[in-house]
Parts: C-alpha cells; sequence; structure tokens
C-alpha cells in the first residue's frame, strides 16, 4: 500500500509511526544501508525489498518527490519527519499510543470488521497500561460492519463517538460520487436511479454491494461485475443505469458538471474530451466523469463511464477521510 506518501503529504495529519506485520524492522534497516534502498512503506503483504524499491522508483507515479532517508533501524525520516517503524503481527500489541498515534489506518486488508480492527485500540481497555492503543481505526478497505464513508457524499451522517470506520474502496469512491453528493443532486437524486448495473475494469470487487451501503436509497438496486486486465494503473466504471425521471443524456451530462464544479469540486471531475487511461495516472479525484465514452438509449435508460485512479486517488480520499474525522473529533472534544 501507498498510503503513506498521502498522508505524509498532508500538513493537518501528523504521521507518527508506521507498522509492517510481515517485515522485521531490522531486515529492514539492512536492506536500506547495504543496498542503499530508500523507499517509504506502510502496512502492507509481500518482499518488502520489492515493496521499497517500486514505493521511491514507481514505473507509474515515479519518483516519490519527498526526502526519505533511514535514521536506525526502527526510524525512518520522510520529508524531515521522524517515524517509527515495527513488525508487530498482532494489532492488539501495537504500541499505538506509546508513539503518539491517536488514529491508526488499518491498510493490511485483513481487519476489516470491527472486531478485528478494535484490537488496534484494545489497549486502551481499563487497567491495561501495557502498550498503549489508538483511540480511533480507519480501514482503507469495504468493512462487512463498520460505518463505510466516502467523502463528498455521506461524511455529513459520522459521528464522534464511530470509533472504528471504513473508507470503503477505490471503485466505491468512484461509484458513489458520480451517483449522488452530499449537499446537491447529481443522478440518483436529480433524475432517480430505479436500477442499474456497474462494471468496473480493474479487479475483483465488491463495490456494488458497497454503495449500497454508503447510499441507503441504492441498496439492493445495484450490482455489479470487474473485469481484470493487464495495465499498471487508472480503473473505469461503467453503470448502465434505469432512470425513474425522463431525462436526456445532456441533462445528465450538465447536472454532474454543475456538480463537478460546486459541491463536489475536487472530488468529481468532468471531461468532454477523447481521453485515454493514462491521462488519469496520478489524478487525486475520487472520480472524473467521461461525457464522451457515455450514451443514453432512451429517456430513461443512460450507461455513465467514470475513470478513476485506483491507487493515488484512493490515497487522497483517504487522506481527507482521515483529515475529516479528525476535525469532527477535535471539535466535539471542544464542544464538552
Amino acid at each position: 500500500m501507498n498510503d503513506l506518501q498521502a498522508l505524509a503529504s498532508r500538513d493537518d495529519i501528523d504521521v507518527v509511526a508506521v507498522n509492517d506485520p510481515f517485515v522485521d524492522a531490522k531486515y529492514m534497516h539492512l536492506l536500506f544501508v547495504d543496498y542503499s534502498i530508500s523507499a517509504c512503506m506502510i502496512v502492507t503483504s509481500g518482499i518488502f525489498s520489492y515493496q521499497a524499491y517500486m514505493l521511491k522508483y514507481d514505473s507509474t507515479h515515479g519518483v516519490f518527490k519527498g526526502t526519505i532517508k533511514v535514521l536506525d533501524e526502527s526510524t525512518l525520516v520522510i520529508n524531515g519527519k521522524q517515524i517509527k517503524v515495527s513488525s508487530i503481527r498482532d494489532p492488539a500489541d501495537i504500541p499505538w499510543g506509546d508513539y503518539g498515534a491517536e488514529y491508526a489506518v488499518e491498510s493490511s486488508g485483513v481487519f476489516t470488521t470491527i472486531d478485528k480492527a478494535s484490537a488496534h485500540k484494545k489497549s486502551l481497555q481499563p487497567l491495561d497500561f501495557s502498550v498503549g492503543g489508538a483511540k480511533k481505526v480507519v480501514i482503507s478497505a469495504p468493512s462487512a460492519d463498520a460505518p463505510m464513508f466516502v467523502v463528498g457524499v455521506n461524511e455529513s451522517t459520522y459521528k464522534p463517538d464511530m470509533d472504528v470506520v471504513s473508507n470503503a474502496s477505490c471503485t466505491t469512491n468512484c461509484a458513489c460520487s458520480s451517483c449522488q453528493d452530499s449537499n446537491s443532486v447529481v443522478v440518483h437524486e436529480e433524475f432517480g436511479i430505479l436500477e442499474g448495473l456497474m462494471t468496473t475494469v480493474h479487479a475483483t470487487t465488491g463495490a456494488a454491494k458497497a454503495v449500497g451501503k454508503v447510499l441507503p436509497a441504492l441498496n439492493g438496486k445495484l450490482t455489479g461485475m470487474a473485469f481484470r486486465v493487464p495495465t499498471p494503473n487508472v480503473s473505469v466504471v461503467d453503470l448502465t443505469c434505469r432512470l425513474e425521471k425522463s431525462a436526456s443524456y445532456e441533462d445528465v451530462k450538465a447536472a454532474i458538471k454543475n456538480a463537478s464544479e460546486g459541491p463536489l469540486l475536487g472530488i468529481l471531475g468532468y471531461t468532454d474530451e477523447d481521453v485515454v487511461s493514462n491521462v488519469f495516472v496520478g489524478d487525486s479525484r475520487s472520480s472524473i466523469f467521461n461525457a464522451k465514452a457515455g450514451i443514453g438509449l432512451s429517456s430513461s435508460f443512460m450507461k455513465l463511464v467514470s475513470w478513476y485512479d485506483n491507487d493515488w486517488g484512493y490515497r487522497f480520499s483517504l487522506s481527507l477521510s482521515l483529515s475529516l474525522s479528525l476535525s469532527l473529533f477535535i471539535c466535539s472534544v471542544k464542544a464538552l
């Protein structure tokens, strides 16, 4: 996972520690020092030597623009900021509190339920002073039971007492941004989606089910499938839907364009140019609607196409969610 790059680039988020349960910190230090490989790393699976090299010299996103160096066998310095590194397998044993971390970003893909993810904050239980845990956990994947949020869609329903939340998936962020936003109406509330079929050209995904959790009004109305293709980055969502209200494809395009320039500026994009997937490499927006790629069969049947950088775009969405929940939590504490 490359979440650390996006989080470390924000001024309102202070990254203090990283845990990789699969690679020992001493091995990382040996790799860094003896082989002169400098990179950043966050909770991930796989061989670290490969991850480290690819994060520093990414053939898709280019060379990491910040500064990275190894201070010792348990400390990285990224953009001048010291970040503690550990390799603890049980989340309950990670001393997040001792590191000064209030939020833990669960990116392993293993602990995606409230019960499992809560292990990151387990040591906050009364009379347990062995390890300091995190106060809150953000899961960077769809969750079976944790509240799921997509910035620009349903973040207004977040409550400060929600200790474990999910940022859904990159595909869910893309599909939701095209369906509706939290303030004005884009497609669903403007025209009403009676039912829809979603196809993502990406990898196996449960995004259609997750959309129903983020947007309850669409629960049971969407299903989808995925095609796995040999492309390094950038995915596309093809949503074919039947509308409740009659509308031309031009009407739908206009509604999405207005939202992309207003309440969803920076989250939802709009293009009416002839584009290819590589155009969107490094695009931080959750969804970029491709006006020329869609089509209207009738006044109630539409095909809507949106692109998204499934890597960088999701990292940015995750950092927005973390920043938002942190600010709301601070506000709630001040109000007490």
